[in-house]
């Protein structure tokens, strides 16, 4: 493969002159194709189990509503199994539904992969009293949310930059949730926002990138923009493709994930840098913290307000 200095890309005269991939013979010379050594990741928690740089972090004041906020309803599916596009896959979903809905009405809907992890009532993001805080305030509008975890094969249905799992949304889960409320959602994609955490969070952004007519917001938290399937190409395809109509949020920190597949601090960054150099709307928030959600869970409530509050 020819050298490609610095002076030939400034003078190139087309994309298709840089773009030049490498070859088989070269991929195979540098051992590309081998699968990857098992390598211990290295855990920066303190005595406490919690890194240094989270402990800063705690959830946001709406977490905690105060007694006359109404609560919405969570209904829960246990063991749920009847997937067409991840076959043989169990996982438990969660749907809340805001108080007071009106009949007619079509919410907003905040689908949340991982979904126990940013429900749980007394973890670091506590995403329904969260919700109760912001629709009893008007920050946001009502809004459904949809909490589903991943079956067995969680990075093959999340690290995978196909369009599968925003197909299994939408085909497959959303069916459910409207079903259990009893009408439609608001099908406005800027009234629907996916969000994630490590590669639940490249999976939200993978699904707004693929079906930017079904999300259009995307809240991505230590995303795992690295080299597991395919993620670390997404800066690249960002910069070179016309922009899409979705608004992002990138939260990361300078202790999330550094190991064999990429450093997760610099992996966001580089996101960060493509979404402005592309000109999408979008937040980028780097803190002190880990691979964690408690960073996620401190901005939470800024984070729907700004995706959600002008939600159509």
């Amino acid at each position: 493969m020819p050298y490609v200095s610095c002076c030939h890309i400034r003078n190139a005269t087309s994309m298709e002159e840089l773009n030049m991939p490498m070859d088989t013979e070269t991929y195979e010379a540098l051992g590309l194709h081998l699968p990857l050594p098992p390598l211990p990741r290295k855990s920066k928690a303190g005595p406490w189990g919690v890194p240094e740089g989270d402990r800063q972090y705690n959830p946001c004041a709406e977490a905690f509503p105060d007694e006359h906020v109404p609560r919405g309803d969570v209904f829960h599916i246990r063991e749920w199994s009847n997937s067409g596009v991840f076959p043989d896959s169990t996982r438990d979903i969660s749907i809340y539904t805001p108080p007071n809905i009106k009949a007619g009405e079509a919410p907003s809907l905040a689908f949340f992969n991982d979904g126990h992890a940013y429900l749980d009532p007394a973890g670091p993001v506590r995403a329904a009293q969260v919700l109760d805080s912001l629709i009893h305030n008007e920050a946001i509008p009502a809004t459904v949310g949809v909490f589903v975890n991943p079956g067995a094969e969680r990075s093959f249905e999340y690290d995978s930059v196909t369009p599968a799992f925003v197909t299994f949304i939408n085909d497959e889960i959303l069916p459910i949730v409207e079903n259990h409320i009893g009408q439609s959602l608001n099908t406005h994609p800027s009234s629907r926002l996916i969000c994630g955490h490590s590669s639940g969070g490249i999976c939200a952004f993978n699904a707004a990138w693929q079906s930017p007519e079904i999300f259009g917001l995307v809240l991505s938290h230590c995303g795992s923009y690295t080299n597991i399937r395919g993620g670390h190409h997404f800066p690249y395809l960002v910069r070179t493709t016309e922009p899409k109509p979705i608004k992002v949020i990138v939260q990361s920190g300078k202790d999330d994930l550094d190991f064999i597949m990429g450093s997760w601090p610099i992996a966001n960054q580089d996101m960060a840098a493509a979404l402005k150099f592309s000109g999408y709307e979008y937040r980028f928030v780097f803190g002190e913290g880990a691979h964690s959600l408690r960073h996620g869970g401190a901005i939470f409530a800024d984070s729907l307000t700004w995706l959600l509050g002008g939600a159509g």
